[in-house]
This record gives structure tokens, sequence and C-alpha cells, in this order.
């Protein structure tokens, strides 16, 4: 699940936010927000405005 997560906030090609994320990939938002906890602790994914996030460069 991290990497469709990952892999859908590049093809998003902007900051999104984890409900984005969800319907986008069609996908429980619990399993999402999990992926989301896990890439933030890795420092995969950042966040440039409250409440959105990309991948870190």
């Amino acid at each position: 699940m991290k990497e469709k997560v990952l892999q859908a906030m590049r093809d998003a090609g902007k900051p999104v936010s984890a409900g984005e994320i969800a319907k986008s990939l069609d996908a429980d938002r619990k399993e999402v927000d999990k992926a989301f906890a896990e890439l933030k602790k890795e420092g995969a994914i950042v966040s440039p405005v409250r409440c959105k996030w990309e991948p870190s460069k």
C-alpha cells in the first residue's frame, strides 16, 4: 500500500491529502492513513502545506 500511495502522490504532481489519495486509489481511508503514518516515520513524504503531503525530494 505504501508504494501505491507514493505512486499516486507522484502522479498527482502536487501536494495531496490522505482523502484525495484514498479516493484516487479507491482504497479504504484507514489503509491510506496507515501508509501515510509509515511513510512519515520513514521520511518518505513531507508536508509543504498544512494537511497536504508530497514525496520528499
